[in-house]
């Protein structure tokens, strides 16, 4: 596409009128972010550990607020010279503020007429066109994103790369200029310093205080660097004096800026709290030239979501207990921001070729576009404030986030049940998790907080368990230790990965007759508890039953496994035979006794009247009935139910629960999606005469996350078109315009739920792997297929020939050891000696069909 750089993968593009929304996240796995909008603008500044929705650096200059942003000056040799702040036009819904006057971010710089955005995340391009101006802009940013490599995808920083192509045909001079702020502490009188610094690799701006306490949330640094050689220069500035108020800072700048795009110390000092840098470069006709920077930065003090000291007051701001806070996995790898800014730099070729090489080839697979756009943006979320690492490399994850806070603590097991992009993508990270669950988290009983409190030694703080977390967290430790083949692990934590499914016969207990069905009191992901048998939780409970089955037998414990067997055949045959209505399984209200209700099962959200139980999904269709069953195929664990039932709820589902046009819906919660917009209501009810005076409280609304789960389930039963329709669905409603590409929301930004997206990417080539076997497994499908494990990734291209399959297996990254390639229902290879396939190895196989 013209105008774009052709090695940078595209997903989607977006036109002028589909930028104010735009807000790509930029940074690494648990080091907050800075977001590139859609005009090019960097916005809401996540760096100093928690989430700044609309925030900004901002100077603050006698009640004005100047703002980060970079500018252009361009000269033809024979021309007059141009200036222009390096971003679309501002859209017309900022031209008026709550003075009348606009509150636009540096509202008052001229801008490029032309903008437009294109991304494959985590790659971003934003192109700038204007007649006045004599170059052609395009900025590329980026921040390294490299499955099974958790490191060198947690890099604390924002690569911005400004491509300048001379539109004329004479030569030209050009210059690149970054204004930032130093954002340590809150009061102006934090003796702040900004220092221009060369290094080996970069040279630049090096921002750190003097006067902020250590363990002050906003204590660290910050640095703006450029990687060029030659033609910088700095200018930087003390904040005080005359010549800042009144916007003379600004004029100053541009004045000096415009002459001939050098800058001058205007005002030296040993304490400076910003400035500028810029890079100046000659362009010869119709030529082009790249001038990159770098921003990073280093913020220590994460506090802990859930804090039990108090804080001591210092300088009229509060300094937080320092047993309340918890640190980040990434300080430990960098001494500071300029330390972040020189490795990075040195490594920067190889950070992009691998980043490159994933995103191309995922890019260049043939799942259908909706749900490339749908897996690849939510991955995403992975980067924002919704999740962190502890210093010991531990991952956690809020639910989501709120504009300055994150939402809904403790890594919740029954929201993070759905997600399935971290195991796929960084599996040493998703068994940090299961480490958290079972090893600090699951008390000597089997009770599995399923909010965790920070440090650790707080794990099991929070009272309260959840049903569908707990029996989701047992499946996805199956899952996890087939992508790893990690038995030591397994071994150490089976003892309370087999008492938390034990959990379920106490007395009082989910299933305290032990018939197979989960009967009692069951907190789960509507916030409320279900009263009686039910799908979600049973259909959970069953793929729980399965996999511990598995596990337990591989371990040699027998008897329990054929104990999970018995009880999951008696289980599924119930929930068939009782909760199918002949279209979906519906929810049957038992009424209970509070004496028979076991300790902890009870939540602040539980029904008052326990003999006719308010918020129960009764008669109701739920999207996400058949969460275990998805899971369960995920997990190559089988059917856990009729597989003729399977395929019929979820045409239930379809014809029941998707609306084509939301104009008439009547919602009484939270609104995500509305007007013309089509969505999957989370529940509806068929028969208004069955449906429950105060139902499950969400039911009306729609869900990112849950219409992915729907989607994947039709997907993996056949109904690939609808399901693929579902994903296009969402992200219709996600265009730029209307909403943000890169942040689906529930309850706060960036939730964690919507990387239920990534669970199509191995739906629809049939992609099954285990390291415990050491096996592979495709659907008999053509086509070019994209694969990953957690721990390794590459390609897999299929091409049927006559009676076979001619199969080109790839490795990109990490290491697969097989025994036995499987082409599903078709045929298979074995290999004797085991292989080893390492990066850039390939495997041809011819497999009879």
């Amino acid at each position: 596409m013209k105008g774009w750089n052709p090695d940078w993968p595209i997903l989607k593009t977006y036109d002028q009128e589909h930028l104010s929304r735009v807000a790509l996240p930029l940074g690494g796995i648990g080091t907050g972010t800075v977001s590139l909008g859609g005009r090019g603008q960097l916005q809401d500044w996540e760096i100093m550990n928690t989430p700044a929705k609309g925030q900004f650096l901002t100077s603050f200059i006698n009640g004005r607020g100047l703002k980060p942003f970079f500018a252009l000056y361009a000269k033809p040799a024979d021309g007059p010279a141009v200036t222009r702040c390096l971003e679309g036009a501002l859209p017309v819904e900022e031209y008026a503020g709550s003075a009348g006057g606009s509150a636009a971010a540096n509202h008052g710089l001229p801008r490029f007429e032309e903008c437009s955005f294109a991304a494959a995340y985590p790659f971003g391009q934003v192109l700038l066109r204007d007649r006045a101006v004599p170059v052609e802009v395009r900025l590329e940013a980026f921040n390294p994103l490299i499955p099974a490599d958790a490191d060198r995808s947690g890099i604390p920083a924002v690569i911005l790369r400004y491509v300048l192509t001379n539109r004329t045909n004479r030569r030209l001079k050009a210059s690149v200029c970054g204004f930032l702020a130093n954002p340590i502490g809150k009061d102006t009188d934090q003796k702040n310093r900004c220092r221009f610094r060369r290094g080996k690799t970069v040279s630049g701006m090096y921002m750190d205080s003097l006067g902020v306490p250590e363990t002050h949330l906003t204590w660290g640094t910050l640095a703006l660097t450029t990687t060029a050689r030659s033609g910088i220069t700095c200018r930087t500035h003390d904040g005080y004096g005359r010549n800042w108020a009144q916007g003379n800072e600004l004029l100053s700048f541009w004045d000096d800026f415009s002459r001939d795009g050098q800058l001058r110390e205007h005002h030296r000092a040993v304490l400076c709290s910003r400035g500028f840098l810029s890079v100046s470069a000659t362009i010869p006709p119709k030529g082009t030239k790249e001038i990159t920077f770098l921003l990073t930065w280093r913020f220590p003090n994460r506090l802990t979501w859930a804090p039990k000291y108090k804080a001591k007051k210092c300088r009229g701001d509060f300094v937080p207990n320092p047993k309340d806070i918890i640190g980040n996995y990434y300080c430990t790898q960098y001494r500071d921001a300029w330390d972040v800014a020189e490795k990075t730099a040195r490594d920067l070729k190889s950070l992009e070729r691998d980043s490159l090489s994933f995103v191309r080839a995922f890019c260049e697979s043939d799942l259908p576009t909706a749900v490339k756009d749908a897996a690849l943006s939510n991955v995403s979320t992975l980067r924002t404030q919704t999740c962190f690492r502890t210093p010991d490399g531990t991952f956690f994850g809020w639910e989501g986030c709120n504009d300055d806070r994150g939402s809904c603590l403790g890594s919740c097991t029954h929201v993070w049940n759905y997600e399935q992009a971290t195991a796929f993508l960084f599996g040493e990270l998703a068994m940090t998790m299961r480490d958290v669950e079972f090893a600090h988290a699951t008390d000597k009983n089997g009770k599995m907080s399923f909010r965790t409190n920070l440090p650790l030694d707080r794990a099991k703080e929070y009272p309260n368990t959840a049903a569908d977390g707990q029996m989701g967290c047992i499946m996805k430790m199956y899952r996890d230790w087939q992508f790893s083949g990690d038995d030591k692990t397994l071994k150490r934590l089976w003892p309370s990965v087999r008492k938390a499914l034990e959990f379920c016969w106490i007395p009082g207990g989910w299933d305290a007759d032990r018939d197979g069905v989960m009967e009692g009191c069951q907190h789960n992901t509507m916030d409320v508890e279900y009263y009686g048998p039910n799908p979600l939780m049973t259909s959970l409970y069953l793929g729980a039953l399965r996999a511990a089955e598995e596990m337990a037998r591989y371990l040699g414990e027998t008897d329990f496994a054929d104990a999970c067997r018995a009880l999951f055949a008696k289980g599924s045959r119930w929930m068939d035979e009782n909760l199918f209505n002949g279209e979906y399984y519906e929810h049957h209200v038992q009424p209970m006794r509070e004496k028979n209700i076991a300790k902890y099962m009870r939540h602040e959200y539980g029904a008052e009247n326990l003999k006719d139980p308010d918020f129960q999904l009764g008669s109701g269709c739920a999207a996400d009935q058949l969460l275990g069953q998805t899971m369960a195929h995920i997990c190559g664990l089988g059917y856990l139910h009729d597989k003729r039932k399977v395929r019929e709820t979820l045409r239930s589902i379809l014809k029941y629960n998707h609306r084509d046009d939301l104009s008439d819906h009547f919602n009484c919660m939270r609104t995500y999606a509305l007007g013309k917009e089509r969505g999957l209501l989370l529940a509806a009810y068929p028969d208004p005469a069955r449906k429950p005076a105060r139902p499950t409280p969400y039911f009306s609304e729609v869900w990112t996350g849950i219409e992915y789960v729907a989607a994947t389930g039709m997907i993996q039963e056949g109904m690939e078109t609808q399901g693929v329709r579902v994903f296009a669905d969402v992200r219709d409603r996600h265009d730029g315009k209307k909403r943000n590409p890169f942040n689906e929301p529930e309850c706060g930004h960036h939730y964690a739920r919507a990387m239920a997206s990534w669970a199509a990417v191995v739906a629809i080539p049939g992609f099954q792997y285990s390291a415990v076997e050491k096996s592979m497994e495709f659907a008999a499908r053509e086509g070019e297929h994209f694969w990953s494990n957690g721990y390794a990734w590459g390609t897999c291209r299929i091409r049927k020939i006559r009676n076979a399959c001619d199969v080109e297996l790839t490795v990109l990254h990490g290491e697969v050891k097989l025994k036995r390639f499987i082409l599903k229902n078709a045929g298979e290879t074995v290999f004797s000696p085991m292989i080893r396939l390492q990066p850039g190895k390939q495997k041809r196989m011819k497999i009879p069909v």
